[in-house]
């Protein structure tokens, strides 16, 4: 961050400066924070068995911890790692959907929407490992199940945006989220016949159910695409298809999140390319 420009008191009067901007995704951030700060914690509580203990009562969830009325681990173990690379890789998936969802969104619903996620994952989990697996002493923790609910959640508002399958692999946005449903029924099953890997796929699909859910019964009403707020667009404008309208209003919400200078080569050829559509149904003899 610059600092502001140095006036002495021989200058002359100065522009006044530019209002700071206001954070357009708080929650987003303050998520984060507080993941930041249980993480730490956990860092600290392997010095001391006193802390070890609250946060293990605490801070993860499991059927056998719901079954001592410890309700509140629902929603604690969603803001809970223990691993750097498991808060890392969840936090730069939050900030990377959550911001755009959030600014589409508000604030409020979206806090709403993530934390139903986080409590429907953990349901999730519990109940999976308790009928599944046979156990109900199985804990879990980590903000996977909820950025589950806000990924399905993003794939739905918008199915064509490219996204990288792990990170190498443009695919489209719903198929990628689908395909990562699909390795986590296969993970469950795995899980079921006493095998897989140590993974949370309850959660992850319990959270993924609940965006969904979310999405259909209300999300797809209240927040629609500009291509059905608008069934006929005026005359003499360009039309875009609802395809076209939805990688436009993804980009506009990203445009206004993170700025212009955030676009891919591709977003703004997009761009450039309504802008030349628009031109020439306003001034269809100029060249």
């Amino acid at each position: 961050m610059m600092n502001a420009p140095f006036q002495s008191r021989f200058d002359g009067p100065a522009s006044p400066p530019s209002r700071p901007k206001r954070p357009r995704t708080p929650a987003v951030s303050v998520i984060i924070g507080l993941n930041v700060l249980v993480f730490l914690a956990w860092q600290a509580a392997s010095y001391s068995p006193r802390l070890f203990a609250f946060m293990t009562e605490n801070f993860l969830v499991s059927t056998l911890h719901l079954e001592h009325l410890r309700v509140w681990t629902l929603i604690m173990a969603a803001f809970s790692h223990n691993e750097l690379w498991h808060l890392a890789l969840n936090m730069f998936v939050l900030w990377s959907f959550g911001t755009v969802l959030e600014h589409l969104w508000g604030t409020r619903v979206f806090v709403l929407v993530y934390l139903a996620a986080a409590v429907v994952a953990s349901v999730s989990h519990c109940a999976l490992s308790s009928f599944i697996m046979g156990r109900d002493d199985i804990p879990a923790l980590g903000a996977s199940g909820a950025i589950s609910g806000l990924l399905l959640a993003y794939a739905l508002h918008f199915p064509r945006h490219r996204i990288l399958l792990f990170g190498i692999v443009p695919v489209p946005a719903l198929a990628g989220v689908l395909a990562f449903v699909g390795l986590d029924l296969w993970g469950l099953i795995a899980q079921g016949r006493g095998g897989g890997l140590p993974i949370g796929h309850g959660a992850h699909l319990g959270g993924a159910l609940a965006g969904a859910l979310i999405y259909f019964l209300y999300l797809r009403a209240a927040y629609p695409t500009p291509a059905v707020r608008q069934s006929r667009p005026p005359s003499g404008a360009a039309s875009l298809t609802p395809d076209e309208a939805r990688e436009f209003e993804r980009i506009r919400i990203k445009i206004e999140t993170t700025g212009p200078h955030t676009l891919t080569p591709k977003e703004q050829a997009f761009l450039d390319r309504l802008r030349e559509r628009v031109l020439q149904a306003t001034n269809p003899d100029s060249f």
